[in-house]
């Protein structure tokens, strides 16, 4: 049975401004009227309006005007362009309750640089939970990395950073429907570098919060991949191709393979009393089979590969959908397909020769999940 319902308004990485990054979540017992949360703000209003033109019966006769005034607060992982665009655009236009823009505080800090008294833009924003409803409400998360806060309904949220690039953090969201042993997550992940390659590595903190909930309280992990394989190392700019991606994968999936083969306690938050009937026992595995991406290597990525080389990652993510978001545009029409669909079967290649269990999808435009 379905617990969240997400819409893809937009799950590009740019510069096409027709296709950024934009989710409307819900849970699924809900109807949108009664609340809508939204991840990033790329595309909005008009890319829905689009959507609608194609999909008429996708919210009955509600239109996108109708459907942003339901919205009670955005998630927002950081402050770029392509992720609030549509959110500035839309500042102070659409009825409704007033909206929240929940981030961590830096990420709220580097959006007011746009939302205040200057020539550029109106200031429609502001920290006052009493001003008027026209005017968003920065109301930023905890920066604890362990609290869930309460967002709308029966979902809260749970913020931890990513590396984005030197010195620039952005942000994953675990978010959760229900408390306790009934409680499911989904992980949304923001724009985000290889560990291998930064000089503060994050993601292995997220896959660690991740591994005891996978796949029982956690089977969906929305995850960038901005460019396709063989993307020169140089030219990432804080974000992840497949081979990179891969890795990634094979370091959350021997992060839940650690856990599954721990002590109880370790397992408890995935629902689980003990390993996985779809992963093997652990075996030592040869170092010389994993052939590596990296021409650097990280103390980090360092502990990680002695990790991975003693134990064996065959379907140990198998329940997981990791869906592809972010691939920017092919600018020099290399291809013949959209890059989403490029770059998500050069994924799944690979993690398909990895073993790892994943299914690998696509996070398309107009699509609406169910999860």
């Amino acid at each position: 049975m379905s617990t969240f319902d997400l819409l893809v308004v937009g799950s590009g990485g740019g510069p096409s401004e027709i296709n950024l990054s934009g989710y409307l979540l819900k849970a699924h017992e809900s109807s949108w009227t009664d609340g809508i949360v939204g991840i990033e703000a790329g595309s909005g209003l008009g890319a829905l309006s689009r959507i609608l033109q194609d999909k008429p019966d996708l919210f009955g006769s509600t239109t996108a005007v109708q459907i942003y005034s339901y919205l009670r607060s955005y998630l927002i992982t950081h402050a770029h362009l392509d992720h609030v665009m549509s959110l500035v655009l839309m500042a102070g236009s659409v009825e409704g309750p007033r909206k929240s823009i929940r981030g961590t505080r830096q990420c709220l800090e580097d959006l007011q640089t746009v939302f205040k008294p200057s020539r550029i833009w109106p200031n429609l924003a502001s920290w006052n939970p009493n001003d008027s409803d026209h005017l968003y409400l920065y109301d930023p998360l905890p920066d604890d990395l362990v609290t869930y806060t309460p967002l709308h309904g029966a979902l809260s949220v749970r913020t931890l950073p990513l590396s984005h690039g030197p010195d620039y953090k952005s942000a994953a969201f675990f978010i959760r429907h229900g408390s306790g042993s009934h409680a499911r997550e989904l992980l949304f992940m923001g724009d985000v570098g290889p560990d291998a390659l930064s000089a503060d590595p994050c993601t292995a903190a997220v896959w660690r919060a991740a591994a005891p909930k996978i796949p029982h309280t956690l089977d969906a992990l929305f995850i960038e991949c901005s460019w396709p394989l063989g993307h020169a190392e140089d030219k990432l700019y804080g974000h992840l191709s497949p081979e990179h991606l891969v890795v990634e994968l094979e370091n959350l999936a021997t992060a839940v393979v650690e856990c599954r083969s721990g002590p109880p306690d370790a397992r408890a938050a995935s629902g689980s009393s003990g390993p996985s009937a779809n992963v093997k026992p652990i075996e030592n595995a040869s170092s010389s089979s994993r052939k590596r991406a990296f021409s650097i290597v990280s103390p980090e990525r360092k502990r990680q590969r002695r990790a991975q080389d003693t134990v064996d990652l065959h379907n140990a993510l198998a329940g997981l959908q990791v869906f592809i978001i972010h691939c920017k545009e092919d600018m020099e029409g290399k291809y013949d397909r959209p890059m989403c669909e490029v770059i998500t079967e050069q994924l799944r290649r690979l993690v398909d020769e990895k073993g790892l269990g994943a299914t690998i999808l696509a996070a398309q435009q107009g699509s609406l999940i169910h999860i």
